[in-house]
């Protein structure tokens, strides 16, 4: 895998261990668009935004896990391809564990199933996510709010505040993650 001129792939990961950046780069430089391919073909749902996103986070545990690497085990295209795998498993897992937390709290016509307790508990609901909405840093209220309290689709909030929509996704999704740590640490 490695380029015509590039150092060899076991002199880069020596290297990456010893805590060299400009290695890691040439590895990420080196698999970066085999990793892509390997995700979309995994997981053909993703789009382009999460696709560079779980390559991403794939990178990063991966040199944060660099000294686990064993070359005797598997050659590092498939070690890097594992992590990505995993990364990709756990951020859709991730994503739909939010959608099903965060479900439009507005709903004004309920169905047969809903009964008053289920009125009470989507109230209560929703006076906890503005609190935890409230506790959030100025950078993402707002967004969080327009999605977890109004329900505006991410274009819609992109359109909106004339963000672009990948940062609007970023934050959102970093809000959610704020939202989760509050939560866990008010049940401790």
């Amino acid at each position: 895998m490695a380029r015509p001129g590039s150092r060899p792939i076991d002199e880069l990961i020596r290297l990456a261990i010893i805590g060299d950046g400009a290695a890691f780069t040439e590895l990420w430089d080196t698999h970066i668009s085999s990793l892509r391919s390997y995700i979309r073909s995994r997981m053909k749902n993703l789009d382009d935004f999460y696709v560079d996103d779980i390559c991403s986070r794939s990178f990063e545990k991966a040199f944060r896990q660099i000294r686990t690497y064993d070359p005797s085990k598997s050659q590092f295209n498939t070690w890097l391809m594992n992590i990505a795998h995993n990364t990709a498993v756990d951020t859709v897992e991730q994503e739909n564990r939010s959608h099903k937390r965060y479900v439009s709290i507005d709903q004004e016509d309920f169905s047969e199933e809903d009964n008053p307790l289920d009125s009470i508990i989507r109230d209560e609901d929703q006076v906890q996510t503005e609190k935890y909405i409230e506790g959030l840093p100025e950078l993402y209220r707002r967004i969080a709010r327009m999605r977890l309290v109004d329900g505006l689709q991410y274009g819609e909030i992109a359109e909106e505040t004339g963000i672009p929509l990948n940062t609007v996704r970023t934050r959102i999704r970093r809000a959610k993650a704020q939202i989760d740590k509050m939560k866990s640490e008010e049940s401790i």
